[in-house]
């Protein structure tokens, strides 16, 4: 088995399920871009964030090879959670109730990955982890669900906001001073911003003349 290539996601959200939504871009657009085309993506999304080791992600991505469509399945339900998990923060920076739908699906996925829970513990101290299942095609989903519960729950929330950019619905917490971040990522969607305004005033003043 060959190495997992560098993974290239971009990870500004601030929160592990804000990622997780953050895996489409021009979602608006007429043909948006999965970032998720096939199980090896997903994989390589768990390893940089740290919810799937090195170790673990080899000995996914060899399960996969010997059940295909077991990892086909487990990249369709990723991307069910995905869309779920997006639209209900997207509706929250709204400050609107979410889908039943949505919210049904989310916690039908969410009581899986609960039942993989277990507690953790040595000296005296006690933490929530992960069962060991060897070969689990969509172990990296269970972290997700479990991220996406905490952050609902959370005093936070009220933070999670989506990008400014017109263009953009990329979803971040705010952890600025002030609560004042507007953009995903300044350096992209901010400097576009910018540019875009500052040519509408240069536009709007030779028609001035």
């Amino acid at each position: 088995m060959s190495e997992i290539n560098v993974p290239t996601f971009s990870l500004l959200g601030n929160w592990l399920c804000l990622d997780f939504a953050n895996t489409v871009d021009d979602r608006l657009q007429a043909r948006p871009e999965d970032m998720f085309t096939n199980y090896r993506d997903l994989v390589i999304w768990g390893q940089q964030t740290n919810i799937v080791s090195e170790s673990e992600a080899q000995q996914m991505l060899e399960e996969a090879e010997w059940h295909p469509e077991a990892a086909k399945a487990v990249l369709q339900r990723a991307i069910l959670l995905r869309e779920a998990i997006f639209r209900i923060f997207s509706a929250v920076t709204q400050e609107e109730d979410p889908n039943a739908a949505d919210l049904y699906l989310f916690n039908t996925m969410l009581a899986e990955a609960m039942s993989k829970t277990c507690v953790t513990g040595g000296d005296g101290d006690f933490a929530w982890s992960w069962q060991r299942e060897d070969g689990a095609l969509d172990r990296m989903l269970w972290p997700v669900a479990r991220s996406a519960a905490d952050l609902l729950t959370s005093k936070v929330l009220s933070s999670v906001r989506q990008c400014a950019s017109e263009t953009c619905t990329w979803l971040f917490l705010d952890t600025s001073k002030n609560q004042s971040r507007r953009w995903c990522d300044m350096k992209n969607c901010g400097n576009r911003a910018k540019v875009s305004r500052h040519y509408e005033r240069k536009r709007q003043s030779a028609g001035k003349r």
